[in-house]
């Protein structure tokens, strides 16, 4: 065995390692390559799975809603319609599938709705006004209902921010002209250019605004100076005047001079407008008829005067004593109707003009039952009479009225009555109490109600 000093001498040299094996350096770098190689493989398929995930997580679908009305405030009693939902949900993972968010039910009609007016742009489409309650929190309980499928079912839609016919204040009846322009008035007037989504008031002055009609691109409406007080809102008129917007805007001017300041020797009296497709008619309270273009290219001079006495205002503020209507530009239908007698009893006398109101005849005597409310004609010149007591109907080239069926007939009959076309038309109750708008699909031979109020 060496001693110490041998083995330090030994520890001390130089020591020279053994070479490796042949090769051994060329496989080292092989196998660093492949590790490599395998790096970059895991890398890039997991950033191809990550975009993939990117493109294929669906998205959370939202259904939009009716707009939400701009209105201030909604009053108690008011229809409203619900406010869209905000922006999408959070994304689904890339292994869930998306199930879209489903639609909120319409809004609904206000309990024990009372309607007062009904307006059609179509056969399915139609708006009605009124009053929600009682009870009703506060005094804006003027409500809209509208229907897209001819009564057979009724959404509530915002309504102006005022109540029910109290002198000078509310409204109470309605006219649109299309999907997106309609009016509310009586006495007040109101304007709507987002299919009743938003109602802007119009200043008119202290006038009364007593009828509205709408025609082509055009509103008209009779501007009136009354002072009757409460629902009578009609009541006590001494002054008219047309007036006329388009229909987009609300830019309300006179007519012209032939048609304004309008009176009856300064007694209370009404005035009414019937509009065909390219001119119209204004029957003053002195029974003076008035007609013009519709476009407001021209004033309405007179035409004539009718042969019997205009009357006083119902109610909605059309005359009592006189009922116009038109079929054709030229071809006009007119009722007179006089006080009635004893009994209930009223003489109705339905006479007809081919040439624009010049000269009239007699076409034929209404059933003396009832007293006459509305007169309408169907584009056949069917004429509908809406009575206190039913509905008349005396078919297109007939002489024989016939008394509409009407299944469970109001009490107190009807105060309007229009055709929308040969077979359609509507109805308003006198009692608006039930809630209800009646509907002919065969020429007014029968009626039968639909319930204003959500389903």
């Amino acid at each position: 065995m060496p001693d110490r000093d041998d083995l330090d001498s030994w520890l001390d040299g130089r020591v020279d390692p053994l070479p490796p094996p042949p090769g051994t350096f060329e496989l080292i770098k092989r196998r660093a390559r492949r590790r490599k190689v395998r790096r970059l493989a895991v890398t890039a398929g997991a950033a191809a799975v990550i975009v993939a995930a990117a493109v294929t997580v669906p998205q959370v679908v939202n259904l939009n809603t009716l707009p939400s009305p701009a209105s201030s405030g909604v009053a108690a009693g008011r229809s409203t319609t619900p406010t869209p939902s905000g922006g999408g949900g959070t994304p689904a993972s890339s292994s869930a599938s998306a199930v879209p968010s489903s639609a909120p039910p319409p809004p609904g009609v206000p309990a024990n709705f009372r309607p007062t007016s009904v307006t059609f742009v179509s056969t399915r489409a139609g708006w009605v006004i009124g009053q929600a309650g009682p009870p009703c929190a506060t005094q804006f309980c003027t409500s809209v209902a509208r229907t897209d499928n001819a009564g057979k079912t009724w959404i509530g839609v915002p309504a102006p921010l005022t109540g029910p016919p109290d002198g000078a204040t509310g409204v109470s009846q309605i006219r649109f002209l299309n999907g997106k322009d309609g009016w509310a008035f009586g006495p007040e007037l109101f304007a709507t250019h987002d299919g009743g989504q938003t109602w802007k008031q119009v200043a008119t002055n202290g006038l009364r605004v007593t009828d509205v009609e709408t025609v082509g691109d055009r509103a008209f409406g009779v501007f009136a100076s009354c002072s009757g007080a409460g629902s009578a809102f009609a009541a006590q008129c001494t002054s008219f005047t047309l007036y006329s917007s388009p229909a987009s805007g609300d830019d309300w001017t006179p007519v012209g001079p032939s048609t304004s300041g309008l009176t009856n020797g300064g007694q209370a009296g009404s005035a009414a407008i019937v509009l065909t497709g390219t001119r119209g008619y204004l029957l003053a309270p002195n029974g003076m008829l008035y007609a013009g273009p519709v476009d407001a290219g021209a004033p309405w001079p007179q035409v004539a005067k009718i042969p019997c006495l205009v009357g006083a205002a119902q109610p909605d503020g059309q005359p009592a004593g006189a009922l116009l209507g038109a079929v054709t530009a030229t071809n006009l239908i007119f009722a007179c109707t006089p006080p009635p007698v004893p009994g209930g009893l009223q003489k109705k006398v339905i006479l007809t003009s081919a040439n624009g109101g010049a000269s009239w005849r007699e076409l034929a005597i209404a059933p003396a039952a009832g007293i006459a409310t509305s007169l309408a004609a169907s584009p056949a010149e069917a004429v509908v009479l809406g009575t206190n007591q039913g509905i008349e109907v005396l078919p297109a080239g007939g002489t024989n009225w016939q008394q509409a069926t009407v299944k469970s007939a109001p009490a107190t009959g009807f105060t309007f009555v229009g055709m929308t076309t040969d077979t359609q038309g509507v109805a308003v109750p006198a009692d608006a109490a039930a809630g209800e708008i009646w509907f002919t699909f065969d020429g007014g031979q029968t009626w039968t109600p639909s319930a204003v109020a959500s389903t």
